[in-house]
């Protein structure tokens, strides 16, 4: 359900995906995999929808065929992911919410490892936010919650008390698995938001409101 022009959203604290969320890696990202796929002999088709909002390292392991060293493959992606910053901006908006944010009220929960997070950003303008939460953070990646967990918990407040924004089914299902409302953005995957997932097309449909002791207010202008 697309969320009306004028509803306002209030939470404790702001928890944002970054991969097609806060910033846009999709051509770079999906170029990758199609190479690697395409070296590999593994469908590509078949890869794709499973792909985003996923750590990498899960993602190769789990597409990784049989006769692979999984452990070299996962190295040798990420290197040639860390590197590969062309291409990638800001999502619409996410530069202009961001800076009228109160700083200690949001933070990234991401599937990218802290050093692959910070390089995306870096070339985005986008500052990393203190308590960000990346990949190598937890035990487990998105659709678990357990980032989400972490997330709030570093943020000093209950899941239930944050909004959670995110593109990918596999991290709405995680924010939801943690008890947040879940806000989803129709950036990359309009057509996989599942039914009853509430969204708006980009961030800049959200614009800050205030700040008080019952949270932070958005308000959907678009």
């Amino acid at each position: 359900m697309r969320l009306a022009v004028g509803t306002e959203l209030l939470a404790q604290a702001l928890l944002f995906d970054m991969d097609g969320t806060l910033i846009d890696s999709r051509l770079m990202v999906e170029t990758l995999w199609k190479d690697w796929c395409d070296a590999h002999d593994v469908d590509f088709d078949w890869v794709l929808p499973q792909l985003h909002g996923v750590r990498l390292a899960d993602s190769v392991r789990r597409f990784t065929p049989p006769g692979y060293d999984v452990e070299q493959e996962i190295r040798t992606m990420y290197d040639i992911e860390l590197h590969s910053t062309d291409g990638i901006v800001p999502i619409k908006g996410a530069l202009e919410l961001l800076a009228s944010l109160p700083e200690d009220r949001w933070t990234i929960i991401t599937s990218a490892d802290q050093e692959l997070a910070r390089a995306r950003l870096a070339v985005t303008g986008i500052v990393p936010p203190p308590k960000m939460v990346g990949g190598d953070d937890v035990k487990e990646g998105k659709p678990h919650p357990a980032g989400y967990l972490e997330g709030a918990r570093r943020m000093g407040c209950a899941p239930a008390q944050t909004l959670v924004f995110e593109d990918a089914v596999a991290g709405i299902r995680a924010g939801q698995a943690a008890g947040a409302r879940v806000i989803a953005l129709a950036t990359g995957h309009p057509g996989e938001i599942p039914e009853g997932v509430e969204w708006i097309p980009d961030m800049s449909a959200l614009r800050f409101v205030d700040v008080g002791a019952d949270g932070v207010r958005l308000r959907v202008v678009a």
